[in-house]
């Protein structure tokens, strides 16, 4: 009996064909790869791959229009983006986890609804005051040459 080679099903893709080894990745490529891995918020692609860091999404704005220790609202995509110590942006959600209005300021460490009150700090988006039941959800963005994207 002959046996059969292995099966080449829906979840098992044929191997790549044999190709040529990739280049040594380039110096901007290993820094974004390691700025990711230390846990930023830069998010890229091609790492590990030998390829160029690709910067996609929906630009935001600059980094220069959010203040250290404040933030800046873009209502039109419902995200909020803080600053909470120099060169540390943080993305939430805008939408209070209340009744769903868009938050209306931030001020003095604190992201402010104007519906019925609820603080969130800058730092993580936590409850700081109700009637909010839970923190603001995390948005993802890439920092880049100054410029602020929605990942």
């Amino acid at each position: 009996m002959r046996p059969f080679p292995p099966a080449q099903g829906l979840h098992s893709p044929a191997p790549p064909p044999p190709s040529a080894p990739s280049p040594a990745p380039r110096r901007r490529t290993v820094l974004a790869c390691a700025l990711t891995a230390a846990g930023t918020t830069a998010l890229t692609s091609g790492c590990g791959n030998g390829g160029d860091v690709e910067v996609s999404g929906t630009v935001l704005g600059e980094t220069s229009e959010v203040p250290v220790g404040g933030g800046k609202i873009f209502a039109d995509e419902k995200v909020v983006v803080t600053q909470p110590a120099a060169g540390d942006f943080k993305a939430f959600s805008a939408v209070c986890t209340h009744q769903g209005c868009t938050v209306g300021s931030v001020t003095n460490g604190l992201i402010n609804c104007p519906c019925h009150g609820s603080r969130f700090r800058i730092a993580d988006a936590s409850v700081a005051a109700g009637p909010a039941p839970r923190p603001l959800p995390p948005r993802e963005i890439t920092v880049s040459d100054g410029t602020i994207r929605l990942a």
